[in-house]
């Protein structure tokens, strides 16, 4: 029997075999319900209180306000981007979710002063906060307007604000024309005046609630103003935000290529002119699974290597130089174009290995590659190419920019 419900009212039902709090348990959860959620869209409540009962919420608040960032034997960037890559190979979507609470959290640990960075991260950590993001730099429509004592009152919306459905919390900028500059900061979601509009519909990402915000002259008050820094460590935000969707996609070939190989195992027979008798043994299938297991290791190891160098200048703080940060950026390009090249063809290449019965709408395999697609459009792969392409001609490392 088909469940006429609504999404929010499926939402709602309690899950009947509800997750333990560790990661394996989480992954399985979400793998069950991942081709139905897809299909749904809307807002996965249900599997983001998981994941903040599965403890992930605070990866990346450092050890020293209670999260399980550094602190000696805590997590490091590349531990990091494990958790985020593991839950992309079953739902890159709820992954992106993870990986901008981690970005929101870094924001603030760049940007925010020493009460800022005590006040916020430590709530985060006490009152389990989902943050969303507000923050997109290339949407102007928000506008700031200076108030006396140093704040703000914000007018206008901002798209693509992820996660900030169901947050606590959002990151926000904002234009001050008078002063010609940029404001950054930090508001509590329901706080009045801001609106969380459900009006994300895309053809993948689809549980990410990535919609509009809107803003109707609301408070931002002094203490929650944040000052963006230029300084080479404040920058590795940007680059801590590459790295998120370079996980993403590489998770999204492993989770590809898993499915490939399930689905084949169960259901694919040999061509009738292969002259084999498990489709298995077929020389062009063994080459295409083939193919699509190099892209996808090639990826892990691209960004794995990327993962350590951002925890190497991380670890150097203030003393970071912009030379050290700009091959950072490189690596980080580096990686970005072959992951966002292993998520598209290792996606595509499930259907050619799996023949037409794996195209059924039930099953959703589709659901790899529309949410690569969706995401490898996050910022042009031709500019990067060339960034790399100038390095590798005559050494010229990446300018830092909003993308690099």
């Amino acid at each position: 029997m088909n469940d006429a419900r609504q999404p929010a009212e499926r939402e709602a039902q309690p899950h009947a075999h509800a997750p333990a709090q560790d990661l394996t348990s989480l992954l399985a959860a979400l793998h069950e319900t991942a081709a139905e959620r897809d299909r749904a869209g809307g807002h996965a409540a249900r599997e983001k209180q998981w994941i903040a009962d599965a403890g992930l919420l605070t990866l990346a608040v450092p050890h020293e306000f209670g999260g399980k960032f550094g602190g000696g034997g805590g997590a490091n960037w590349f531990d990091v981007y494990q958790t985020i890559r593991a839950i992309a190979t079953v739902d890159s979507a709820l992954a992106h979710l993870l990986g901008f609470q981690c970005l929101q959290i870094v924001s603030v640990d760049v940007w925010g002063n020493d009460e800022q960075r005590a006040r916020y991260l430590g709530d985060t950590v006490r009152e389990r906060w989902w943050w969303g993001n507000a923050v997109n730099p290339l949407d102007t429509r928000l506008v700031a307007t200076a108030t006396a004592g140093g704040g703000y009152l914000l007018h206008g919306a901002k798209g693509f604000c992820s996660g900030t459905r169901g947050s606590q919390m959002m990151t926000v900028s904002a234009h001050d024309a008078v002063a010609g500059k940029s404001v950054y900061g930090v508001v509590p979601t329901t706080r009045e005046g801001i609106t969380v509009h459900d009006d994300w519909d895309p053809i993948g990402q689809r549980q990410t609630d990535s919609g509009t915000v809107s803003f109707d002259h609301v408070r931002l008050e002094p203490h929650e103003v944040m000052q963006r820094s230029d300084v080479p460590r404040a920058t590795l935000r940007t680059l801590v935000s590459q790295l998120v969707l370079t996980n993403l996609f590489v998770g999204i070939a492993q989770g590809a290529l898993d499915e490939a190989r399930r689905y084949f195992a169960q259901y694919t027979r040999p061509w009738i002119t292969s002259g084999v008798a498990r489709a298995a043994d077929d020389p062009y299938q063994l080459q295409r699974f083939g193919e699509m297991r190099l892209k996808t290791i090639g990826a892990e190891a691209m960004a794995d290597r990327a993962a350590r160098a951002l925890d190497d200048a991380w670890n150097k703080g203030l003393a970071l130089d912009a030379q050290q940060r700009a091959h950072v950026a490189l690596a980080t390009s580096e990686a970005k174009v072959f992951a966002h090249r292993a998520a598209l063809d290792v996606s595509e290449a499930l259907f050619d290995a799996c023949g037409a019965r794996a195209t059924g709408a039930p099953l959703a395999l589709d659901r790899f590659w529309r949410n690569a697609r969706v995401h490898t459009l996050h910022d042009p792969l031709d500019y990067r190419v060339r960034d790399i392409g100038r390095y590798a001609l005559d050494g010229t490392l990446p300018d830092v920019s909003l993308y690099t």
